[in-house]
């Protein structure tokens, strides 16, 4: 019994499995014993782990198989006032099984441990998948790193390494559960370190904000290694939240740039009005005018000349990065050049401007007024869909 309450604790197998296992290994020992274990019966106390092994026979005048069949003389010496027909429960003697079919139920108790470990271990990751654990770098398999979780280890393909990270053994890190794999050797774990999903749930670990739902991270874009772009947009209007991701003298953010070895991120506020949304997105960049289209999905950005390289990023990163974070395809110009790109003009957009001074415009204000209010909705249903501000338009010249 102390055997069972010290497995149940320390592998987390319950007692009643490790019980069954027990039945199972003695009906398993009578087979081999006896050749046939289909009349055997095994009962054990719970409480007292006293235990009962019987075959059910049927009483007799000739005994044809030994194995299910008893005399009636036989019979009588265990239960006086047995009768021919009857079946009787014959007590067998563990002791006397031979040395392998004792080796038997010994491997049979075994394997059903080794299962439910395997299968334990199996659901407490899976439960964990898509989430953060620390785990230990062990050591190095070739290029990929073997990472002990605490009751497995899990492998870190270098696929979903880091280039520019290294690690030594017993070093403390936290790494992405990709997916958890139940194979017969046990589960297999896949790690990730340059998920995007890794930066996400950090955040969630760190600002109380995100975790209670008053900040939202709407969207992400990673380059593991060398930067992140992430926006968030706060659900209550008091809260600031930028400034709750960053934290305290960048105390928040700081933690987690140290954890990812020094990777820049940048925290943006998120905008319904995708014009806004981009100019955001290329942060710190300075943006002249973006021309977007919601139904194609582009967006055309126009920035001061000496913005334009800082708009780019080296080697394209930052509006790479932009145009993953907001899922518009970016075309970013200078100011000269533009003067002279079809669609990065206003004068590209003054028809549009038009049909609406014609149409509800006029009708709206019945040529009474000489000026009138431009919302939101018409200004976006016109097609255009740059930076919005609540502004009056003189009718005779809408630019």
């Amino acid at each position: 019994m102390e055997a069972l309450d010290i497995l149940e604790k320390e592998k987390e197998i319950s007692k009643e499995t490790l019980f069954e296992a027990i039945e199972n290994s003695l009906i398993t020992a009578c087979k081999n014993h006896f050749g046939k274990s289909d009349n055997i019966k095994v009962e054990i106390d719970r409480e007292s782990c006293d235990f009962l092994c019987y075959a059910e026979k049927e009483i007799v005048e000739e005994v044809e198989d030994d194995c299910l069949q008893i005399t009636l003389e036989d019979a009588v010496k265990i239960k006086s006032d047995a009768e021919l027909g009857e079946i009787i429960h014959v007590e067998i003697k563990s002791k006397e099984f031979g040395r392998i079919a004792t080796q038997n139920a010994k491997n049979v108790i075994l394997q059903k441990i080794r299962e439910e470990e395997r299968s334990v271990i199996y659901n407490q990751y899976f439960e964990k998948e898509k989430d953060v654990v620390t785990g230990i770098v062990q050591r190095y398999l070739g290029r990929n790193i073997s990472i002990n979780l605490g009751k497995a280890d899990g492998i870190l393909n270098e696929s979903e390494q880091v280039k520019s990270e290294t690690f030594k053994p017993t070093e403390r890190i936290k790494v992405y559960i990709l997916e958890v794999k139940n194979t017969p050797k046990g589960p297999r774990i896949l790690v990730s370190r340059t998920h995007p999903e890794l930066v996400k749930r950090l955040f969630e670990a760190e600002v109380t904000e995100i975790k209670d739902g008053t900040v939202e991270i709407m969207s992400i874009a990673r380059e593991a290694g060398s930067r992140t772009k992430m926006a968030v947009r706060s659900m209550n209007p008091n809260v600031d939240a930028v400034g709750a991701c960053v934290g305290l003298n960048g105390a928040r953010v700081n933690s987690i740039v140290e954890e990812l070895r020094g990777e820049k991120i940048d925290i943006i506020n998120w905008d319904d009005n995708p014009g806004n949304l981009i100019q955001n997105a290329l942060s710190p960049a300075k943006i002249v005018a973006v021309f977007a289209d919601p139904d194609e999905k582009t967006a055309k950005v126009v920035v001061p000349d000496y913005q334009l390289s800082l708009a780019i990023g080296k080697e394209g990163q930052n509006a790479r990065l932009a145009a993953r974070l907001t899922g518009y395809k970016i075309d970013i110009k200078s100011e000269t050049q533009a003067k002279d790109a079809p669609g990065f003009r206003y004068e590209d957009y003054e028809d549009e401007y038009e049909e609406y001074e014609e149409g509800e415009y006029e009708e709206e204000y019945s040529g009474e007024e000489e000026t009138g209010e431009y919302s939101e909705e018409e200004y976006r249903e016109e097609g255009y869909d740059g930076e919005y501000e609540e502004t009056e338009f003189d009718r005779e010249d809408p630019e």
